[in-house]
């Protein structure tokens, strides 16, 4: 346990610069972009394009650190895909959603797993394969957390109509954890728990 421990903050060390990098400077860039107000109204195009694109770099990530702790190819692609459909929604989605809800801004609710599974699901699996055969992490990292940014953001100002400077600095919070965590532990902390060879 306490090696495992250890291997997990090792990793989180390893990539926490391109985590917090990432974050930052989606951030920025969407601020920068919400001045341009005429923009808001394509907020829904740009997250069903974004939203693939960080499933399936999530499923670079994934598989890659799933498969440098337990090299089985079929097992780190199976794995990948479900934990970068599921992270990946919750981080897009859920956590946006209700984000959004407990801070009493207004917000609808779509899931494109469910909307749009074969194109979710193609994303995953063509990002695990990609994974497996590259097993880079870092800068397929960096993408993620920074494509997740912006998807986490646009999911809030597509489906919500409430926007003032008190709710996009909310939603700057909502996004700040709707990010770090869920990408943390799709890219890093769950490939090293299932990945990990037993003694």
């Amino acid at each position: 346990m306490k090696k495992l421990f250890i291997e997990i903050l090792h990793e989180l060390k390893e990539h926490s610069p391109f985590t917090l990098a990432a974050a930052l400077a989606g951030v920025l860039i969407m601020a920068f972009l919400l001045i341009q107000k005429h923009l808001i109204p394509y907020a829904i195009t740009f997250f069903y394009i974004l939203h693939p694109l960080h499933i399936f770099f999530s499923a670079i990530v994934s598989s890659a650190v799933f498969y440098s702790y337990k090299k089985n190819i079929s097992l780190a692609i199976i794995f990948s895909i479900l934990i970068a459909v599921i992270i990946g929604s919750i981080s897009d989605v859920i956590f946006p959603y209700f984000g959004s809800l407990f801070f009493n801004i207004p917000i609808s609710f779509h899931l494109p797993a469910i909307e749009n599974p074969l194109l979710i699901f193609i994303s995953a699996f063509l990002g695990s394969l990609i994974g497996v055969t590259a097993r880079k992490t870092k800068f397929p990292h960096f993408i993620h957390v920074l494509i997740s940014v912006f998807a986490s953001l646009l999911y809030i100002f597509a489906y919500s109509t409430n926007f003032s400077i008190v709710t996009v600095f909310l939603i700057f919070i909502i996004t700040s954890i709707s990010v770090i965590i869920p990408c943390c532990l799709s890219d890093i902390v769950l490939p090293i728990l299932f990945g990990r060879r037993k003694k």
